[in-house]
C-alpha cells in the first residue's frame, strides 16, 4: 500500500488480473495440427493450464503477458472480430506463449516489429495455417495489415513470410489509398 501523505489518500498497487482458463473460451485448439506440432505431447496440458485475461478497450487485439505468459485479449476484439481472424490471432499468440515458455524475449527493442525473430516465426506459422484453412493470399495480406506498421514494413513482412511480391504490393497499395 502506497500512501500519498500530501493528498491524504492511499492507493493499493498490489493487484493481480482475473484469469480464466483458455479452454473455457477456446475449444478444440488441442486438435489443431499446427498447435500439436508447437507443444508436442504436452499440447492438452499446456492449453488446459493456460490462462486468459480479458480487458475492456476498443483498441487492441490479443497479446501475451510478459510476466507469466498468459494471454491478454480485448473483449471488443473477441466480440466483434471475424471468427477466422480470432482463430488466426489465437494461433499466432499461442506461438508467442511457447516462445515465452522457452525463455525467448518477446518484447525486444532491438528490432522493428516486422523484423523481430519471434514475430517472423509466429507469422510464418500463422500464414502457413491460413493457407491450410484455405484463405486466399490477398486475404492473408489483409490479415497482416495492422495499423501500427507502415506500407514499407508491411511489404517487408509479407516478403519475409513468403507471400508473392505482386500480391503484397497490390494489397499495400490498397492500404495506402485508404
Amino acid at each position: 500500500m502506497q500512501e500519498f501523505e500530501k493528498l491524504g489518500v492511499t492507493i493499493n498497487r498490489e493487484v493481480s488480473p482475473r484469469l480464466f482458463p483458455f479452454t473455457e473460451f477456446f475449444k478444440g485448439f488441442e486438435k489443431v495440427e499446427g498447435i500439436q506440432r508447437l507443444f508436442g505431447e504436452r499440447t492438452e496440458a499446456v492449453l488446459r493450464e493456460l490462462k486468459v485475461e480479458f480487458y475492456s478497450a476498443k483498441w487492441g487485439y490479443m497479446g501475451v503477458s510478459d510476466e507469466d505468459g498468459h494471454l491478454l485479449i480485448s473483449i471488443h476484439h473477441l466480440k466483434t472480430a471475424d471468427p477466422i481472424i480470432l482463430y488466426l490471432d489465437a494461433f499466432h499468440e499461442l506461438h508467442h506463449v511457447k516462445q515465452f515458455f522457452d525463455g525467448r524475449e518477446l518484447f525486444s527493442t532491438e528490432y522493428e516489429y516486422v523484423d523481430s525473430p519471434v514475430e517472423i516465426e509466429a507469422y510464418k506459422a500463422t500464414v502457413e495455417e491460413a493457407r491450410r484453412i484455405g484463405m486466399p493470399e490477398a486475404q492473408i495480406v489483409e490479415y497482416l495489415t495492422i495499423e501500427w506498421i507502415t506500407k514499407e514494413q508491411l511489404e517487408r513482412l509479407v516478403r519475409t513470410v513468403g507471400i508473392t511480391t505482386e500480391i503484397a504490393n497490390e494489397e499495400a497499395s490498397k492500404v495506402s489509398a485508404s
